[in-house]
Parts: structure tokens; sequence; C-alpha cells
């Protein structure tokens, strides 16, 4: 309940006045430090974690329960109860609880009942995750997934121990990293929203899930979950990585990270389409784990000038179709005469020889890894990856 408890403080002290969260079924799940006016209905709540059967069918009949957004209901004098603002708490049009704010001495501006409203998506999902996370809190299981990650093997057991995740079945991790440049609290609050609901569609693979500043993480267990499961549950453009699956969860920081320079390559790489199979990435495997000022010294000078762009791809494609001249030509739709132009122009220009396996190599190498860099970035064109 961490992340819900710090979350209800943070509003509490935003809008200047207590407040209070409960469950679907008025239950108090979290409530922050009092200030301001209180009545015997909030004090009693906080002493039993519960409200009377009086109140809650008092609530009821304001309509609490059916509000689709802020509703203000009235002072009750014979159950000891003030003025409320209800926002209920929603997640794919389940109500899943309330946040309770006392509106008197003085009541809330609708300002401030508008920022509560915008509050309740992210209170929706930590609440959600709490009723998907399998003998652990949800916070706790952040926690062992977060260790899991970074190869810590007693989160692995804490995991097990739990009944979050089967011991003797073989883990896939896939990475979500979204399309968007810039980190965000609205694009983590999309991440955390489209893996809550795969988890309830993947109920039976076991899944845990983990949403990081720029990339979104989904443990899988038994049979490799399908990439485009995740591309459609996410409410944002992403591309996805996968790892390999590894035989057990301690072990499962190999597929991360594996699952991590996947997606890193098939953001960098359109060619590939919108995911990336570590086990399928070839060539760019190995080049991951290269350093990018590595290059070779001929292609320094067309690589920072956009003039030499069409040069570059043409020399790219006609390394990727193994030195075929006619297969070149089809792939560019260019004329056999141009291309030859454009090949001795790179010859020239690079102070290289296309006739050389060495060079080649080299040459195909440094462009490959000029685009993990950023350094290249050739237009999509047909045979070109």
């Amino acid at each position: 309940m961490a992340d819900l408890q710090r979350t209800v403080d943070e509003l509490a002290a935003r809008l200047g006045r207590p407040l209070l969260l409960e469950d679907r079924v008025q239950r108090v799940v979290a409530y922050s430090e009092q200030n301001g006016a209180m009545d015997d209905i909030r004090r009693d709540s906080i002493l039993r974690r519960h409200t009377t059967p009086e109140v809650r069918q008092w609530l009821r009949a304001a309509g609490v329960h059916e509000a689709p957004g802020p509703i203000r209901t009235l002072g009750a004098p014979h159950l000891g109860l003030l003025p409320r603002v209800c926002v209920p708490v929603r997640h794919a049009d389940g109500l899943l609880g309330f946040l309770w704010f006392i509106d008197a001495e003085p009541a809330m501006s609708e300002a401030q009942v508008a920022e509560a409203e915008a509050a309740a998506p992210g209170l929706a999902l930590a609440l959600f995750h709490e009723s998907l996370a399998s003998g652990l809190a949800s916070h706790r299981e952040l926690e062992a997934v977060t260790g899991v990650l970074l190869g810590e093997p007693d989160a692995a057991r804490q995991l097990i121990e739990a009944g979050a995740f089967p011991q003797a079945e073989a883990v896939t991790v896939q990475v979500a990293r979204p399309l968007a440049t810039e980190p965000s609290d609205p694009l983590r609050l999309a991440l955390e929203q489209g893996l809550l609901a795969l988890r309830r569609r993947l109920s039976g693979h076991h899944p845990l899930h983990l949403v990081r500043y720029d990339h979104a993480v989904l443990l899988t267990a038994g049979a490799p979950v399908s990439p485009d499961e995740l591309h459609a549950a996410m409410p944002v453009p992403v591309v996805v990585g996968v790892g390999r699956a590894k035989p057990t969860l301690a072990a499962a920081v190999g597929s991360y990270q594996e699952a991590r320079h996947a997606a890193e390559v098939a953001a960098r790489v359109p060619g590939l389409g919108g995911t990336a199979e570590w086990a399928r990435l070839g060539v760019y495997r190995l080049l991951t784990h290269l350093p990018d000022q590595e290059l070779h010294p001929g292609l320094e000078d067309l690589l920072g000038d956009a003039q030499y762009l069409p040069l570059l791809e043409t020399l790219e494609t006609y390394l990727d179709l193994a030195g075929s001249a006619v297969a070149t030509s089809r792939a560019l739709r260019l004329h056999r005469t141009s291309l030859y132009y454009r090949l001795q122009r790179v010859e020239e220009l690079a102070r290289t020889d296309l006739k050389d396996g060495g060079e080649r190599l080299a040459l195909h190498l440094s462009l490959k890894l000029a685009r993990l860099s950023g350094r290249y970035l050739p237009r999509d064109l047909p045979g070109s990856t």
C-alpha cells in the first residue's frame, strides 16, 4: 500500500485538506493526516477501518455507487456525518473505491474537486494492482520484481513462496519501449494501465510487471506470450523487445537484458518492424555490445553530412544484399548505371575498395553501429535494415 499512501498524502498536501480512500465495499485503504473539519464518521472509519452499515446505506442512497464522477453528498446530523465530496475510483468502468473529502469549513472549490478527480485514475491503477498481487502487497511485489531484474536470487524466492510465480516453469521477459521520446507521468500511467489490463487477460501465465522511467517490463511463465498481446494492450505506440526463455525466475535478469537490447534495436531500425526478438537479431546481438565510436574511418565524413545520405543508403542496401548489383538495383528501383556511379562515389569519398571483403565487412558493421547510435538515420527504404 506504500504507493497508495504516498499518492494520498501528496494529493492532500496539494489540496490543503484531509482525505480518505476506501475500497469498493467501503473499507478504509489509506488516509491523510487530519487537519480542518472532522466528524464522528471520519474518526470512527480510521479507528475501525470501515464505516458503519447505517452510513454506508445513507451514502449508497445518495448515489455514490452509480456516480460517473465527483458527487457532493448532504450532511446527516443524526449520523454525525458532515457534507462530503465523493470521487468514485474506477478502472475499465469497474468501481474500485471512493475518495472522500469533508465538504465544510470551507467547502471544496470546483478547482479542488477537478484536481481530486484528475488523481483518481492513478489511484484506480494502484487499487487494481493490489487486487492482482498474489500473496504480496502490490508494493512488495514491485520491489521483488525489481530485485529479480537486478539478479537478486532472494527476490525470485520471495515471489515463488508468495505464489506469484510457479517454481518449475520457464520465464520470458518482454520490454515495451514507448515511441515518445520524453518520459512523463502521463506516459508511465498509460504503460501501467496497459500492463495491468494485460495481466488480467494472461492470468494463466502468472504475469508480473514493472514500469521503469522509459520502458515497461512484462514477465510471463510457461510458453512465451505473443508480442502482439503486449502491442495490443498498450494505449500508446511502442516497440517490443523479446528476450529468450530462461529456465527459472532467478535467471530472468538475462532475458530482461536481452529484451531491453532488442527493444533498443527495434526503436533504431524501423525495417525490423515493431517487434524484435533477441534470438533473431543476427548481427545486432553483437553490435549492441560494441562501442559506436569504432566505425570505419572513411565513413565519418559521410555520416556527418546530410547530402551523403543517399550514398549511405545505397551502400547499406548493396551490402545487405550480399553485393548483388541486380538485387540492389531492383530493391532501390535504381538503374544499374546509377548504382555503379553511387558505389564508385562511396569508394572515392570513404577511401575504400568494395572488392575487398574485409572492407565490405567493416563498412557493413559500421553502418549498423551508426544506426544503433542514431548517427545514421536512413529513410524507410525497401531492402534496408
